[in-house]
């Protein structure tokens, strides 16, 4: 699905982002991609960042940058809540970074249905 206006783009976003199993994480490149989006990923981290705001809730802790880095985390008000909501799904965070990330690492474009 190609998110066609900056209007939207947020929404798009979070609609996949809601999507994401708990204990697994994606990536902000991920989701530009399955928007037909690919050089969009710093919107995405911006959308992210907005994310408090929207209704219903969006499991932004579940997104990260292309290599697992928690690179997000100070969005979160607490440079360790980010890691307590990942470790509270059973995903394993070490040094700010997602251990073992292919393995928890979640495709949207293989699975979502917006």
């Amino acid at each position: 699905m190609k998110a066609n206006n900056e209007t939207n783009f947020f929404e798009w976003v979070y609609e996949i982002v809601r999507q994401i199993p708990e204990g697994r994480v994606t990536s902000y490149g991920a989701i530009a991609r399955a928007l037909g989006t690919a050089g969009s990923s710093r919107m995405v981290g911006y959308a992210m960042r907005a994310a408090h705001r929207a209704n219903p809730p969006i499991p932004a802790h579940r997104v990260v940058n292309r290599i697992g880095v928690l690179s997000g985390k100070m969005a979160f008000g607490s440079p360790s809540l980010m890691q307590q909501l990942l470790e509270n799904e059973g995903v394993e965070v070490v040094d700010d970074k997602v251990v073992n990330f292919s393995a928890v690492f979640w495709d949207p474009q293989e699975v979502i249905s917006l």
